[in-house]
């Protein structure tokens, strides 16, 4: 399982940089994101509404969001 830090980083540039992580991987792979942008919930929700992939987990831990994405 590959992880991709975005913290600090300001919504686009999790979600456009998650979206370049998860070409590399292949169906069935996970990709871990670390982001603190307080509306990354709605942006990844919104991205695999788009991609097909999966939004497999997520939780917030001081002001750290973790989500775990599964190529489909």
């Amino acid at each position: 399982m590959e992880i991709l830090d975005t913290k600090g980083l300001r919504c686009p540039l999790p979600v456009l940089k998650a979206k370049k992580a998860m070409k590399a991987l292949t169906i069935g792979e996970e990709l871990t994101i670390l982001a603190t942008d307080p509306k990354s919930l709605q942006d990844f929700q919104a991205f695999c509404g788009m991609t097909g992939d999966e939004l497999t987990a997520w939780s917030e831990a001081d002001g750290v969001f973790t989500y775990r994405l599964k190529k489909s």
